[in-house]
């Protein structure tokens, strides 16, 4: 069977090749045939800095499917269950191939109302949300919420996560477009702020919505760091922004990987007595110290999805022969998200 892998170097190529499983089954292992598989851009700095190095990296981790066979000591699955996933960065198998073989703790049962396409083109955005929300910011009702760029399929996660919880929130938006979408949601937010003309409205926008206090909640999705860089990263807020519009007590939540503070924003924070922390939802699959919360994290995420509550903007799945093409633009950030039905 055929997979997709990623031959790293100066400039990584993705190639598809062939792969096989051994005959024996691990006795704690499921054997999965998938029927859709998520891309994400693959972060080979995170991959180096936790020591796997190989010639060829697997892509594709978000997975939907049917298991077919279960290892002796399997407890939580049997055949013919429909199951959704996420492997974890040291996993040998591709998303891609026909079968994959993963352990019985990185999977949760599939509702059958949910479609695989959906399922694996939303769960790790939804994760990322869950994460940002609950397990950093311990967001909860009557709290206040920026979401910044809150038309990407992570930001619609957090606005839909926080609105089903109580929560205000306020978001941004980078074109006359999204910022039509964002207004038409339902349930509705409080504020859509448009930054596609500069992100200096940010701030007096932000501090006339709230009567001066400031949010108690800012996710991000990236930080400006220098004046003069790409007309994307112009659409993104300054640090010191993102800090100003943070009321007392306030907590950051950045995606940004690389953020240094410096000393003035320090202080602000410190007037504030506000926090911050980095997203990285690699840590879930990367220990196994809080497996059981991961495993009730991703449960709710998709008997949220099939609830309705979470409601992701539909992928258009394009076939395996495409999946080469379509990666190498994820990984060029020209397109976020795709999704490869087999």
């Amino acid at each position: 069977m055929k997979g997709l892998y990623c031959r790293a170097g100066a400039e990584p190529k993705f190639v598809i090749q062939e792969t096989s499983l051994p005959e024996v089954l691990g006795s704690h292992l499921v054997r999965v045939q998938v029927k859709a598989c998520g891309l994400s851009p693959l972060d080979l700095k995170l991959l180096d800095d936790v020591g796997i190095k190989r010639d060829f990296i697997p892509v594709g981790r978000e997975v939907a499917g049917v298991v077919l066979q279960v290892g002796a000591t399997v407890s939580f699955f049997q055949p013919e269950d429909e199951v959704v996933g996420i492997l974890p960065l040291d996993s040998p198998c591709s998303g891609l191939c026909d079968v994959i073989d993963i352990d019985e703790h990185y999977l949760v049962q599939k509702p059958e109302k949910l479609s695989s396409v959906c399922a694996a083109g939303a769960l790790r955005d939804a994760l990322c949300a869950y994460t940002a929300l609950h397990t950093h910011a311990r967001v909860a009702a009557g709290h206040t919420l920026l979401v910044l760029d809150g038309a990407s399929s992570f930001g619609l996660m957090c606005i839909q996560l926080a609105c089903y919880h109580g929560v205000k929130v306020f978001t941004t938006s980078h074109s006359p477009q999204q910022h039509t979408f964002l207004e038409q949601l339902r349930p509705s937010v409080a504020k859509v702020i448009p930054v596609f003309n500069g992100p200096s409205d940010l701030l007096p926008a932000v501090l006339e919505e709230t009567g001066g206090l400031g949010v108690d909640i800012v996710v991000d999705s990236g930080v400006r760091l220098q004046e003069e860089e790409s007309e994307e990263a112009k659409l993104l807020p300054h640090k010191h922004d993102i800090i100003s519009v943070l009321g007392v007590g306030g907590h950051w939540v950045t995606t940004h990987k690389d953020l240094q503070l410096d000393p003035p924003d320090c202080r602000l924070l410190y007037l504030k007595s506000a926090s911050m922390s980095f997203l990285n939802p690699e840590v879930w699959t990367a220990s196994s110290a809080q497996q059981g919360r991961y495993l009730h994290i991703l449960k709710d995420i998709v008997e949220k999805m099939s609830a309705g509550v979470l409601r992701p903007q539909p992928e258009e799945a394009v076939p395996l022969y495409e999946a080469t093409v379509i990666m190498e633009t994820v990984q060029r950030h020209q397109k976020k998200k795709a999704v490869v039905q087999l």
